[in-house]
Formats: structure tokens, C-alpha cells, sequence
């Protein structure tokens, strides 16, 4: 019972993060990692399934367009290579034309085949293929306005098709269409046959050997929102371009695997947009980034749980605000609530936007208590009580407030200039997103600079006694995890530089603790005690 007793919740979380890591990585594992068959030579032709790619058969593939999703319908052929090097990569853009059905908000699909060449698909009984839709229905990106002349701009895409947009989703093009095929030589074993790949698999008798036909695998994972076209009445044709590469058997069951979790997610409400920003974690990087993101993002989860859990219990227990920059929260506050603004104004992924809400919600608690807001309810009309301030924290009120006028005087400035600039030269949907966008750049790009007065609040008083350093140091290691990773994928300079810019104010920050040294063994100015060896006192009670 003492042993249970003893186990801190800290503790505990940090257990069940390390045990979800372990079993995610054997998982990975799992699915990247394939046994091949190792049946003796007398039993190979009934324990193992062969490539019939080792056969190096002469291929043909051939693309067709159709209203319906089967071999029935009225098929048009776009492309085709008459001698497939399954080998060998290439990418062309071909013109497609639209029937009507599909021109008139209606869906057109594609059907890839890769069969013997000079045979007809439809006819070769060793031919493999798959379908897959080149529309989607997606709500259409209003037109921008410039708030200063009035004048209105379509996005790029509505212009190509000309359309204006709508309130109701639309059918628009899905202009790239990638293609894969396993190249590898790889020998399955019957009684082990991954179930991801098996779905993928067409298996034939050819003598006494079991073979499979190539692996045909198309990537709905590149269809980005940003290759979307919005389709008219008036558009005849678009242009489609189709890619081919080959691809190992461990990424492409990790990719069968992540394409299913998409599907999964948007039969379960999510939009194209919110799909579109899961896909670009896995298209825009490589399987190495891949999984470094995993674990980045993994400590990521576990360190902002920790700095959350931290900052919750030190606000609850806090009574003064001595040595509290009220200001800092106060923006903190503030900052927190135009980005969850910002975020909802741009129709962000729920994924990020719920997060953020809850954030603003917390940040709107710590205001509450550190300036002593009470609510009062008479009836249904609210009203608010202010507590009063103590000789300390009026001090500390002073040095903030000194604080914040140095500040103002290089901070006002810049952002009514940067607001300045957005209403001349930028476009806007409308008023509110000019506001919200201004607000939200302000906040990016020198909301750093609001750690400063809790700086000279320090300095004033010669004392770092009143901070959460719990809190901060797992916030610290946040920042420096986002900032080693921002250095090691491509960025722009400035933004590297900007990343940075955080982790020098906290290293002052650790300077002032080093400068200002916390007794842990006694009771600290401010009434708080760090011991944490049980007094003589406890041991009587």
C-alpha cells in the first residue's frame, strides 16, 4: 500500500507515455517489416506466392475516365503506356475531357489497369486495377476583397474555371493522380500474409507455382486541397497529371494503413480540409522525418500535459500576485483567444482548433484569478466584484505598469504598422478577417516581446521566488523541441531566427534564477515552502 502511496500522478503519466511509445514502435514495426516465405525448395510451390514480375512479363497500363465506378458505364481511355517499365518513373499532364453528368456538379472516376500488353483490359485475365474518384465535393473558397478600393479577386483556382462561390459544397477536380507498383522481388508466405496487403493481392496458379500480379496502389494521400479546381457547366475539360514511382512493400503498408485512417476520419464528419492537413504530415516528409515527427510530437503531447497539470495547480493554489506580471497574463489572455478566433475565422482542422478553445478557456480562468474577479448573479443580470490589492502586489503593480510603458513605446508602433500595411496591400474575405489577421500577426510576430515585464518585474524585486518553474521548464522544453526540428527540416532563415527568439528570453529567465537564488529548505518571502522532507511535526500527527 505504501508503494501506491508513494507513486506520484507525474510519475504515473510518464509510465503510460513510456509503455505507448514501446508499443507504438513495435507496431511500426510490425507493418514495415514482412517475413518472407523461407519454405524448403520441394515445398516452394505450395507454401509460397512469387512475384509474377520475376517472370518479367511484357506490361501494358492503360487509364480510363466513367461516370460509374465499375467496367459497366460508358469508359473513355486518357492515357496509356503500350511498354511499362515497372521500373521506371515519369510524370505527364494530359487533357481530360468532362461529360456533361460531371460538368453539371456530378462525380467522375477513374479506373488504372496494368495488363499484358496488346491485350484489352477487359479481356487479360492476369490484368490488376483499382478505382478511384478525380472529383470530390468541397465548399469553395470565397472571393478576397480590398478593403480600401473595394475591388474583388477570385482565388487562382475560380479563375481557371470561372465560377463564383457558393454557400453549398461543389464538385471540384482533383488535377494529380499518383500511381505505385511494388517492384521488389518479394515472395509472400501463405500462412502469413498480411492482412493491409491481402485486399491488394490477385493470385493465380501457373503450373505448380503460386504467383501474384503486380501491386497497383493509387495514392490518395498526395490529393491536396490545394490541386483542388472547382468545376462549371462551362468547363469542358481539365487537366490531369499522372505520376508514377515505384514503392517498397513496408511503405506501401504503411501507406494502405494511414489511407484508411483518413478514410476512417472522414466518414466520421471530417472535411476534405481537415483530411488534407492529416495527409500533409505524411506526404510533405519522408518516412525518417516521419517517424522523428512521431516522437517529437510524442514528448511534445507529454510535456504540454505536464506544463498544463503544473500551471493548473500552481493558478489554484495562488492567493497574491506578488511578483506577477497582471499585465502578462492579461495579454496572455488576450493572445490566446485571437488565435482560437483566427483559427475558426480559417476553418482549421478540429484537431487544432478544439485545443486552442480549451486553452482560451484556461487562460481566461488565470485572469479571473489574478485579478480577484468574483461574479455575482442577481437574478439573471451578472455583475463582477474586483478584490483589492496588498501593499506588496500595489508594488508589483508598479513595476509592471513601468514595464509596460517602456514596452508601448517601441510595441504600439509596429503593429498599427503592420495593420497599416494588411489594409493596403492585402485582400481580405471582409472586415473581421482584416481585424482578426492583424491581431493574430501582432500577436506571432511580438507576442515574445509581453515576456519582458515579468523580466523586469524580477529585476525590481531580486526574486524569482513567486514563478511556476515546474510549469516553465516544461514549457522550455517545448520551445527548444520545436526549435531543434524547426533546424533540422528546410525553413526559411527568418523563420529558424524567429523560433529562436523565445529560448533567449528564457535563458534570462535562467539567469535571474541563478542570479536570485531560491532557498528550498525555508519558507521563501512569499510564504511559500519548497521542503519536501515530512517535519517532526507530520511524523507526530
Amino acid at each position: 500500500m505504501g508503494l501506491f502511496q508513494k507513486t506520484s500522478f507525474t510519475t504515473l503519466v510518464v509510465g503510460v507515455f513510456v509503455v505507448y511509445v514501446l508499443h507504438t514502435c513495435w507496431v511500426m514495426y510490425g507493418i514495415v517489416y514482412t517475413k518472407p516465405c523461407q519454405r524448403p525448395r520441394r515445398d516452394a510451390g505450395g507454401g509460397c506466392i512469387s512475384p509474377y514480375l520475376a517472370e518479367k512479363p511484357r506490361l501494358q497500363l492503360s487509364i480510363y475516365t466513367s461516370v460509374k465506378p465499375n467496367a459497366n458505364g460508358g469508359h473513355s481511355l486518357v492515357f496509356k503506356v503500350d511498354d511499362f517499365d515497372v521500373h521506371s518513373r515519369f510524370e505527364r499532364t494530359v487533357n481530360v475531357s468532362l461529360p456533361k453528368k460531371t460538368r453539371n456538379n456530378g462525380t467522375l472516376y477513374t479506373m488504372v489497369f496494368v495488363h499484358q500488353a496488346g491485350v484489352s483490359p477487359w479481356q487479360d485475365s492476369r490484368q490488376v486495377h483499382h478505382v478511384a474518384q478525380l472529383t470530390t465535393y468541397m465548399l469553395p473558397k470565397p472571393p478576397e476583397v480590398s478593403l480600401i478600393s473595394g475591388e474583388e479577386e477570385q482565388p487562382e483556382q475560380q479563375k481557371r474555371v470561372g465560377d463564383r462561390a457558393s454557400d453549398k459544397p461543389v464538385s471540384h477536380w482533383r488535377s494529380r493522380l499518383t500511381l505505385n507498383v511494388v517492384s521488389e522481388d518479394f515472395t509472400f508466405d501463405r500462412e502469413a500474409l498480411p492482412s493491409d496487403v491481402h485486399r491488394y493481392l490477385r493470385v493465380f496458379q501457373n503450373g505448380k507455382k503460386m504467383m501474384y500480379l503486380p501491386l497497383l496502389f493509387i495514392d490518395e494521400l498526395s490529393n491536396r486541397v490545394k490541386d483542388l479546381m472547382e468545376i462549371n457547366s462551362s468547363t469542358t475539360e481539365l487537366p490531369l497529371t499522372i505520376s508514377y514511382d515505384t514503392i517498397s512493400l513496408g511503405k506501401l503498408r504503411f501507406w494502405i494503413h494511414m489511407q484508411d485512417a483518413v478514410y476512417s476520419l472522414q466518414q466520421f464528419g471530417f472535411t476534405e480540409k481537415d483530411a488534407d492537413e492529416i495527409k500533409g504530415i505524411f506526404v510533405d516528409t519522408n518516412l525518417y522525418f516521419l517517424a522523428l515527427t512521431f516522437f517529437v510530437a510524442a514528448f511534445h503531447l507529454l510535456f504540454d500535459f505536464l506544463a498544463f497539470k503544473n500551471d493548473i495547480s500552481f493558478w489554484k493554489k495562488k492567493k497574491s500576485m506578488v511578483g506577477m506580471s497582471s499585465k502578462a497574463v492579461l495579454w496572455r489572455c488576450f493572445s490566446t483567444i485571437v488565435i482560437f478566433l483566427y483559427l475558426l475565422d480559417e476553418q482549421t482542422s478540429l484537431l487544432v482548433l478544439i485545443p486552442a478553445g480549451i486553452g482560451s478557456v484556461i487562460e481566461v480562468w488565470k485572469v479571473k484569478k489574478a485579478f480577484k474577479i468574483q461574479m455575482l448573479w442577481n437574478g439573471m443580470k451578472p455583475s463582477f466584484l474586483f478584490g483589492k490589492l496588498d501593499e506588496s502586489e500595489k508594488r508589483t503593480e508598479e513595476y509592471d505598469t513601468q514595464a509596460m510603458k517602456y514596452l508601448s513605446y517601441l510595441l504600439y508602433p509596429l503593429c498599427i504598422g503592420g495593420a497599416a500595411y494588411a489594409l493596403i496591400y492585402v485582400k481580405y474575405k471582409s472586415w473581421y478577417s482584416w481585424l482578426i489577421n492583424s491581431f493574430v500577426n501582432g500577436v506571432y510576430a511580438f507576442g515574445f516581446l509581453f515576456m519582458l515585464p515579468q523580466l523586469f518585474v524580477n529585476y525590481k524585486l531580486k526574486s524569482v521566488a513567486h514563478l511556476p518553474w515546474k510549469a516553465f521548464m516544461y514549457k522550455a522544453f517545448n520551445t527548444f523541441i520545436d526549435d531543434v526540428f524547426a533546424f533540422i527540416i528546410t525553413m526559411p532563415t527568418s523563420h529558424r531566427l524567429a523560433c529562436f527568439r523565445d529560448d533567449v528570453v528564457f535563458l534570462i529567465y535562467l539567469y535571474q534564477r541563478w542570479l536570485y537564488p531560491v532557498d528550498r529548505s525555508r519558507v521563501n518571502e512569499y510564504g511559500v515552502s519548497y521542503d519536501e522532507k515530512p517535519t517532526a511535526k507530520d511524523h507526530k500527527d
